[in-house]
């Protein structure tokens, strides 16, 4: 097999006991890092300490992907003012915290024949919020719900992250 060394450094080809034998004296592991090359590559490390450092980076790596949240929020068509306005403030407050919104206007019954209530409730809610979202999907009809999908706008998002990036500083040690 193919050595390598601890610092890196090519050993050459040795026997399998040769390597053992080198990984004990040194108090590390030996591990084959390329069983299908010829002949094939084993490492003298810590493989303790190279699985611990590889959890920290995937861990790091995970930190810093952004997960986009869907909530989704339903109307009925014949919704009340002050009901609109409670959802309408919901519907704002998802979109604050950067997560995408889908909106459900539910029909039943008669209210299969007047879609076009819905639409204009969602044609309503587009022109309040106005240029803070996005609409991902137009209003479309689904059996007997009407689904639209709206997101934050890019600025939106820059401002939330650079917001929880100053909230996350390190406090200063005054006093």
């Amino acid at each position: 097999m193919r050595l390598v060394g601890a610092d890196g450094e090519q050993i050459g080809v040795v026997t399998t006991q040769d390597a053992l034998r080198q990984a004990r004296d040194l108090d590390l592991d030996l591990v084959e890092v390329a069983p299908q090359a010829d002949p094939p590559v084993c490492r003298i490390m810590d493989y303790g300490k190279y699985k611990y450092e590889r959890d920290i980076r995937q861990k790091e790596a995970r930190k810093k992907q952004s997960r986009v949240e869907v909530k989704e929020i339903k109307f009925r068509p014949k919704i009340d003012r002050h009901d609109y306005a409670t959802k309408k403030g919901h519907v704002e407050r998802f979109l604050k915290a950067g997560a995408k919104v889908k909106i459900t206007i539910m029909f039943r019954g008669r209210e299969m024949a007047h879609t076009d209530l819905g639409r204009k409730i969602l044609d309503q809610l587009i022109a309040e919020l106005g240029d803070s979202i996005v609409v991902e999907s137009m209003p479309k009809q689904e059996g007997r719900n009407m689904i639209m999908v709206i997101a934050p706008t890019k600025k939106q998002i820059e401002a939330k992250v650079a917001e929880t990036d100053n909230g996350a500083a390190p406090a200063s040690d005054e006093g």
